[in-house]
């Protein structure tokens, strides 16, 4: 049997100039919708202590679209999304809320804050014809293929970024592609001084795309300050800005998927550390340089490669990874900025970050074995850590 995944192909739309309003206008037909839904729910809840259902504002979209010619001109699932979307949100904040996180309460969408749009079944106002999208009420817009689609197409998402308008269309029952096996596993211990550190002592240099790119960044951050609000010359600045942190954005990306791609071609067992990134950026004299590597999303890309070509990711608990002596299993407590692991018991010296990413491997593996816990860490040797 041969094994599928779900995966998301995204494309550059080429429309014309009045289909593009037309887009634009559904965008903002939507943003309404969404912060008028979020008030009737505030307002619910503040004068009768009710709350309202995403089903029961899904109810009322037959009335609104007879009432108001605007949303009539929409397709429903566009709208049915809008209410999905913010009913999400809703249930994430009650979940933070459970768990004692710092929640957040759902906020109106400001002008230039809604992107995108879902037709959430594909064959049902959009479909492909002859490599041209057709959308309902819109019509036929031309897309720039950079491959063929593979699967059964569910969703079609369009979203408008800073140099124009995407489609990314989700197929499901997608065929894996399985690579030569190698008979390799490595262990990769992430960092700030090197991107990664493997089982092998080699490294994977931190490109430091957003330190790069900081300078150009605050010029044109500056230049979108010195601007009259409302000019024209302001949107320039502002459409300028949003460009630079695309190109960051997107030079992050293709760093991170050729990264993962050379791992997954090299080893067919890879172990990482269980990484919380969310936790680490509280550290504020390194969370700009934590937010620049993107771990979570490296990660998530590294897993589904492996998955896509029959490989195998391995997460292990973090605690004591740098610490723990890859030789013999001691624990060595050194501060961050000791950069070298020096075991006083078996005399094992080596960098940091190789003894963790050593660490990793042999957690990994005794991880994806027997099933078994992990064994025990020795009584730990050494200065204390304040």
């Amino acid at each position: 049997m041969v094994e599928t995944v779900r995966k998301t192909y995204k494309e550059k739309l080429r429309p014309t100039p009045t289909q593009e309003r037309a887009l634009e206008a559904i965008l903002w037909r939507c943003r309404t919708l969404y912060n008028t839904a979020l008030e009737q729910r505030i307002t619910a809840w503040h004068r009768c202590g009710v709350s309202v259902s995403r089903y029961e504002q899904e109810a009322e979209l037959k009335a609104i679209r007879a009432e108001m010619p605007e949303y009539a001109g929409i397709h429903s699932h566009i709208l049915q999304d809008v209410l999905a979307r913010l009913d999400k949100t809703y249930q994430a904040f009650f979940r933070r809320v459970r768990r004692g996180e710092k929640a957040g309460f759902p906020r109106f969408k400001g002008r230039g804050r809604y992107q995108s749009f879902t037709f959430k079944e594909y064959g049902n106002g959009v479909r492909l014809d002859n490599g041209a999208l057709v959308l309902s009420k819109i019509g036929r817009l031309s897309v720039h293929w950079s491959r063929p689609l593979e699967g059964t197409p569910k969703t079609v998402t369009i979203s408008r970024e800073a140099d124009g308008w995407y489609v990314a269309i989700s197929c499901a029952e997608v065929s894996c592609q399985p690579l030569p096996l190698t008979g390799q596993e490595t262990g990769i211990d992430l960092g700030l001084e090197s991107f990664a550190t493997l089982a092998d002592g080699s490294q994977v240099a931190n490109p430091r795309v957003f330190r790069i790119a900081e300078m150009n960044l605050k010029r044109a951050q500056r230049r979108v300050s010195r601007r009259k609000r409302g000019s024209v010359r302001r949107k320039k600045a502002v459409a300028l800005l949003a460009k630079a942190h695309l190109k960051v954005k997107r030079a992050r990306a293709d760093f991170h998927h050729n990264t993962a791609l050379s791992l997954v071609r090299q080893y067919d067992t890879i172990a990482h550390e269980a990484l919380r990134p969310a936790n680490m950026v509280k550290n504020h004299h390194l969370a700009k340089s934590i937010s620049d590597v993107g771990w979570s999303k490296f990660l998530s890309i590294l897993s589904f490669k492996a998955v896509e070509a029959g490989k195998m990711v391995v997460a292990v608990p973090v605690a004591y990874t740098s610490q723990a002596c890859s030789g013999c299993g001691v624990l060595v407590q050194k501060g961050l900025s000791v950069r070298w692991h020096l075991c006083p018991e078996c005399g094992t010296s080596l960098h940091r970050y190789h003894n963790a990413a050593l660490n990793i491997l042999r957690w990994g593996t005794e991880q994806r074995g027997a099933g078994r816990a992990l064994q025990a860490l020795t009584q730990p040797v050494g200065a204390d850590v304040a």
